[in-house]
């Protein structure tokens, strides 16, 4: 199980306490600020710890949701615009509106990480509105498997987020040429 500082402080009581945990063996340092029971911890686990109000997207949210085979080479996560600037090199940062940052988070598990993540219909829509960016066949790929889970998700839903972006009506054109 993974703790933050303050974490740690609550469940042994103070700073002393903590270090003669982990001199005994019982509690493990895993980053500045994050302490584990066990030996090691899982990357992907002490980022989403870091950074409990970020949002898995981009390439990542693409590959949890096993939309691709690749893997990332960072983290992606999405904050609010307001928020302070993540401090690293693994985690590549996107700024969001606040009014738009909410719609479609969900939370899943992956791997026994708990993440939170944009769900099916917000990355549909973030997949178009970002395709120039993103190499053509890592695109196609993902359009691919998009067209498989095509059963799966609520379209009504991707109209609503598609509306909250200025261009939506351009987004919803795109859609329904390259997904349905």
């Amino acid at each position: 199980m993974l703790y933050n500082y303050r974490d740690c402080i609550e469940k042994f009581g103070s700073d002393y306490m903590m270090k003669k945990e982990i001199a005994a063996g019982t509690l493990y340092v895993q980053e500045k600020g994050v302490y584990s029971t066990s030996k090691s911890a899982s990357e992907l686990s002490v980022i989403m710890l870091k950074h409990p109000n970020a949002v898995c997207t981009g390439k990542s949210a693409y590959y949890y949701h096993s939309l691709t085979d690749v893997i990332p080479d960072h983290y992606y996560l999405a904050t609010k615009r307001t928020d302070t600037r993540i401090k690293d090199s693994r985690v590549i940062q996107s700024y969001i509106k606040n009014d738009v940052f909410e719609q479609g988070i969900i939370d899943i598990e992956y791997k026994d990480t708990s993440l939170r993540i944009y769900n099916l219909e917000r990355m549909l829509i973030e997949l178009i509105r970002f395709r120039s960016k993103m190499p053509f066949d890592l695109y196609k790929e993902i359009i691919r498997n998009y067209r498989e889970k095509v059963y799966e998700m609520d379209f009504y839903l991707v109209e609503e987020y598609a509306d909250l972006f200025k261009n939506g009506d351009r987004i919803m054109d795109t859609i329904q040429l390259e997904v349905l």
